[in-house]
């Protein structure tokens, strides 16, 4: 018997196709820094209602999930703008974005403000790459003095920049809040421990915090609940909301 024989035949690419490589999608836009004591400051002084606000957006930037309860989140500082909601919400406040973007808040926020590669900073650092990210994303920097001092020269960061991206502005805050409501001379040794500022800076600034709070509250104590009595209060709250500005404000102008 004779098998007959078989032969395979091997297709050809054919001359017309083209493989396309298809490349990942690009990332998310980072979110800015949002800074809800501006946006809140603005809507009061329009004479709006977080429901005025949701309002305005919902109708004229086409955003109908926005809520009055999502406005009061973003102005609690519960939640934050994206991107679209933040050009929407500029606009409904009479304001440019730019206003309602607070200053670098993570480690992330400082070095994308500066426009430099997450690689260059881990190199400058003297870390690996995935080390440094990972601390990007649980916004805890971890490094020692020697890698916190080059940390500091490759993003360019003053002494209250450092402490935010050490995750020490919170405590910052907490402690000035409570010397400017209380005593303030209990909270020296603590803001002292705190920072690398001389002590008797330390003490100098939080009286002078200590002073400008209280005189801003007197009318509460004299003035029971009128209308003086409502404007003072919301002073103070924005004074406090703002504490750690107006700390780092006086430590320049204190400073030898």
């Amino acid at each position: 018997m004779i098998l007959a024989e078989q032969t395979v035949v091997i297709a050809a690419p054919h001359p017309y196709l083209v493989h396309v490589h298809q490349s990942p999608p690009p990332a998310p836009e980072p979110i800015p820094p949002f800074n809800a004591p501006v946006a809140r400051r603005l809507r009061a002084a329009l004479g709006m209602g977080p429901e005025h606000v949701a309002y305005g957006i919902r109708t004229s930037y086409g955003l109908p999930y926005v809520t009055p309860d999502l406005v009061a989140a973003w102005e609690a500082g519960n939640a934050a703008p994206g991107n679209a909601e933040l050009v929407a919400l500029a606009g409904v406040l009479w304001c440019s974005p730019a206003e309602l973007i607070g200053a670098p808040q993570t480690l992330r926020e400082f070095r994308l403000a500066r426009g430099i590669p997450a690689e260059d900073v881990a190199r400058a650092v003297g870390l690996e790459l995935a080390v440094y990210l990972r601390m990007e994303e649980n916004n805890e920097w971890r490094g020692n003095e020697r890698q916190s001092a080059a940390l500091a020269e490759v993003l360019g960061l003053a002494l209250p920049d450092l402490v935010t991206v050490r995750g020490r502005r919170p405590k910052l805050a907490e402690l000035l809040r409570n010397a400017c409501s209380t005593r303030w001379q209990a909270y020296v040794r603590p803001v002292s421990k705190l920072l690398p500022l001389d002590r008797w800076l330390v003490e100098d600034v939080l009286e002078s915090l200590y002073t400008e709070y209280q005189l801003q509250m007197a009318p509460t104590l004299s003035w029971g609940n009128g209308t003086v009595a409502v404007e003072a209060g919301d002073v103070g709250r924005d004074f406090l909301d703002q504490v750690v500005d107006h700390f780092w404000s006086k430590v320049q102008r204190h400073a030898p």
